[in-house]
């Protein structure tokens, strides 16, 4: 029968959605998987369907549908599914909603739905799955995920690793030198160094977790190599003959981020032809970021001065892994997810000191930033040493949002840190007793970690060196936590962290261990999260609402009864009078990845009979006025009476509420706005002479509440006094603007003002 050309979508569309009594079986659709690039099965889940790729809502998908997904994908299960878009908005039509499969059918094509094409769903609630990595037997997948790791050339080079083979070598971690070994179908293989590049070298250092490789000597190595194949107790010369001892070539070019980028030859062009004749095992040797080498831990990228833009991470989990930031017009920025890919990611990752980049995150997988949005459009080569170097266009012109900020994670060096630190005695992984593994009299041994000083710097530090993400509480006493039999002594006292280091064993501690308390039960615990919140305040809105108020006292009793006001407003003559008052609004986002919440349970929250409220903190935000030198002329405080949901951005739905005695909180992405009529919003400045000053706002100034990042609780503004009149400028947080910027701005108001 002649069929005319186009009809064979027609016809599809016909054996898909006809049920026949015959029970005949629905044709199955076409999948694949989109979104961020990152390990082989786990992406958005996309569906071809009459020559169009769709995607599929997260209204009514679960683990049984994410089953048959991922079979259909060649893959041999699924580990679990992902809801709204959290590998990135799809684009096109959303063909499937409501997907509801009983896990043994053959196709996504064969589970119940609404009909193709009949959704209420917006391209926000696309679904995703995340596969097993193991592969049907003899089963290819009908689709891939474009740019996932391990499936570009059909070689499934899944691991590398270094085999140190010099003494000095093996004593090193991480192992920097030694012969290329890759991982292929389960089984480890040497790698024949005939025709072996640097940019081969370049690719592993990076998969390995270094920035760069280095020129290494092999002559001394291939007498070694001789040496052993004249051994006659050595198996090396007759393993050496088989080709499956061998992977025969590999060409790279230096820009890719993972090994099996490159084309690879597993066995010799002729089937007769030995794997390697007259080679032995590729020689690699790599140099390590700052953070890994030993001595100062500094070091400096040679680029040109011209295009660096320093790039930090924010918001991640683990080390080497969050939220690219870029320093740019002095103020620290994000970058838009619009064709970022694998080569930007692993330039911002080397840039760091890291490897290569195991995945690009998209759609704000590492929270959301505030401020300006720097670069979007990002192209880079690969071989660039700072993102300044890549192609890009300014984020303005491209209607760029926070809510596609762009994110990495990267390949990070081997350390065994992991083995360094233990938690013991808590119910479940994530908590208990803080124990290490520290030489004591010339024997490593493990012990506790006394509790005195312990606070949540150091217990980040220790979540984070056993991957188990962010600190939520820090304890200096453990009661209720039996530690491991064996490992009662204290063995490490007064330690101290900047809360950055990558192991406990790096920061500061006492060297004679000193614990009056004795450790035991004053020993120090742990109790880790996978997700904080972060807390920043909106700088802008500082700045755009500050202003001075004459306020008389008879409307002052609740403030000063919540000491609210400065102490020489005990002497006044109530209720006569005014106090000066600078007033501001602030607002408090969350750009975190989980609520913040009162570390108390409503059960001990404080009743304030005067304001009729509910105090949740006992101190919120510290408010302080301070000379140019840095000497506090006032001060103010902000019990957080109030922590709720006052706005949330398109899309999510406030949670939080005060009304009616309600859960107190501020959900991530939302902000809590606290005006500036309401009781408290203010620095009492009635005895405050004309000046200039620095305005600063500290938020969660105790650490009540874990969160990810600190280091941008603090804003300050340049503030001008006159008198009469007030004027605020400058106004950035802590970590907004590069230490340049900074110090040129206190410099500049210094000198204005004849200090020196």
């Amino acid at each position: 029968m002649v069929m005319p050309a186009g009809s064979s979508h027609v016809l599809l569309v016909l054996v898909l959605c006809w049920v026949a009594p015959s029970r005949q079986e629905p044709a199955p659709v076409q999948l694949r998987l989109g979104g961020p690039r990152g390990p082989a099965g786990e992406g958005r889940l996309e569906v071809l369907y009459q020559g169009r790729w769709g995607t599929v809502c997260d209204d009514g998908f679960d683990f049984h549908a994410a089953t048959v997904a991922c079979r259909q994908l060649g893959y041999t299960a699924a580990i679990t599914w992902t809801h709204s878009a959290t590998y990135g908005q799809g684009e096109g039509p959303i063909w499937l909603d409501n997907v509801r499969c009983g896990g043994s059918e053959g196709s996504l094509a064969e589970c119940a739905h609404n009909g193709w094409g009949i959704s209420d769903c917006h391209h926000g609630e696309d679904a995703g799955v995340v596969c097993s990595g193991q592969r049907l037997p003899g089963n290819s997948p009908q689709a891939t995920a474009t740019g996932h790791l391990g499936e570009v050339l059909g070689q499934a080079l899944e691991e590398v690793r270094l085999k140190p083979i010099l003494a000095r070598a093996k004593l090193s971690m991480p192992v920097m030198e030694g012969a290329v070994e890759v991982k292929h179908n389960g089984r480890w293989r040497q790698v024949c160094d005939a025709n072996w590049t640097r940019n081969n070298s370049r690719v592993v250092c990076g998969m390995l977790g270094f920035p760069r490789e280095k020129h290494v000597n092999t002559s001394f190595y291939r007498k070694l190599w001789n040496k052993k194949l004249k051994d006659p107790n050595s198996s090396l010369k007759t393993l050496s003959q088989k080709n499956s001892f061998w992977v025969h070539r590999v060409r790279c070019q230096g820009s890719e981020p993972h090994l099996d980028r490159c084309p690879v030859q597993m066995a010799p062009p002729a089937p007769r032809q030995h794997a390697c004749p007259h080679g032995m095992h590729a020689i690699v040797s790599c140099l390590p970021g700052p953070a890994f080498q030993k001595g100062t831990g500094k070091g400096k990228n040679k680029t040109a001065p011209g295009k660096v833009l320093p790039v930090r991470l924010r918001a991640g989990t683990h080390a080497g892994e969050g939220r690219v930031e870029v320093l740019r017009h002095g103020q620290w920025g994000t970058v838009c997810d619009k064709q970022w890919d694998l080569s930007a990611a692993s330039v911002v990752c080397r840039q760091l000191g890291y490897g290569t980049a195991k995945q690009a995150l998209v759609g704000a997988r590492m929270g959301q930033g505030l401020g300006p949005i720097h670069m979007s459009n990002v192209q880079c080569t690969g071989h660039e040493h700072s993102l300044g170097e890549c192609r890009f266009q300014d984020a303005e012109q491209n209607g760029c949002r926070h809510e596609a900020d762009a994110a990495v994670r990267c390949h990070m060096p081997f350390m065994d840190f992991k083995s360094q630190v233990r938690l013991a005695g808590g119910r479940n992984p994530e908590e208990g007793v803080v124990e290490v593994l520290v030489p004591v009299q010339g024997q490593l041994q493990w012990g506790a970690v006394c509790g005195a000083q312990w606070g949540l710097n150091e217990a980040m530090v220790v979540c984070r060196q056993l991957g188990l993400g962010f600190a939520s509480h820090a304890l200096q006493e453990t009661w209720y936590w039996a530690g491991s039999p064996g490992a009662s002594q204290v063995v490490m006292s007064g330690v101290h962290c900047a809360g950055t280091e990558l192991a406990l064993q790096q920061c500061q501690r006492h060297g004679p261990v000193h614990c009056p308390s004795g450790g035991g039960r004053f020993s120090a615990g742990v109790t880790c999260t996978a997700h904080a919140p972060d807390l920043v305040m909106n700088a802008q809105l500082v700045q755009e609402t500050a202003y001075l108020e004459d306020r008389p006292l008879g409307l002052l009793y609740c403030a000063h009864e919540e000491r609210c006001l400065s102490r020489s407003a005990d002497n006044m003559q109530w209720p006569y009078g005014h106090r000066r008052l600078l007033r501001f609004s602030s607002q408090i986002h969350n750009l975190g990845r989980a609520d913040f919440r009162p570390r108390m349970g409503r059960h001990a929250w404080t009743w304030h009979q005067c304001h009729r409220h509910f105090h949740s903190i006992e101190v919120f935000t510290h408010y302080d006025l301070l000379t140019l030198n840095g000497s506090k002329v006032a001060e103010g405080h902000k019990a957080s009476f109030c922590l709720e949901d006052t706005n949330c951005p398109e899309g999510l739905q406030r949670r939080f509420a005060c009304a009616n005695f309600g859960e107190q909180g501020v959900s991530v992405g939302c902000w809590d706005t606290y005006r500036h009529d309401i009781d408290c919003q203010w620095i009492d400045i009635t005895d405050v002479p004309p000046g200039s000053y620095t305005f600063q706002v500290v938020v969660n100034p105790k650490h009540e509440v874990a969160e990810s990042d600190f280091s941008n609780n603090v804003m300050r503004c340049q503030c001008k006094y006159d008198g009469q009149r007030v004027w605020m400028h400058g106004c950035h947080t802590s970590d907004a603007y590069g230490a340049d910027v900074v110090s040129d701005m206190e410099r500049r108001e210094r000198l204005a003002n004849n200090l020196v």
